[in-house]
């Protein structure tokens, strides 16, 4: 999905991803220009490549991922209801 939204999008202007979690990638909002990531998918993605307990992986996400803000160009962490 990363490199389709780089060959789509990236020539106009920058896209900003989170780093080490590409396979959480769900879409592209070209309305705002920010890459839309599963927030179920990204819990996975720290349980599986971290060795976290599921509680440990949502307590991290929440702290670290979910609540930072880089500016207009900050992910969207949406919930696609897949648990």
């Amino acid at each position: 999905m990363r490199e389709k939204i780089i060959e789509y999008y990236s020539d106009t202007e920058p896209v900003t991803f989170a780093d080490g979690l590409d396979d959480a990638i769900i879409g592209f909002d070209p309305n705002s220009w920010q890459v839309v990531y599963s927030r179920t998918k990204v819990i996975k993605v720290l349980q599986e490549r971290d060795g976290m307990t599921e509680e440990e992986a949502i307590e991290f996400a929440e702290y670290n991922i979910f609540g930072a803000f880089i500016g207009d160009s900050t992910p969207v962490w949406a919930e696609d209801f897949s648990w």
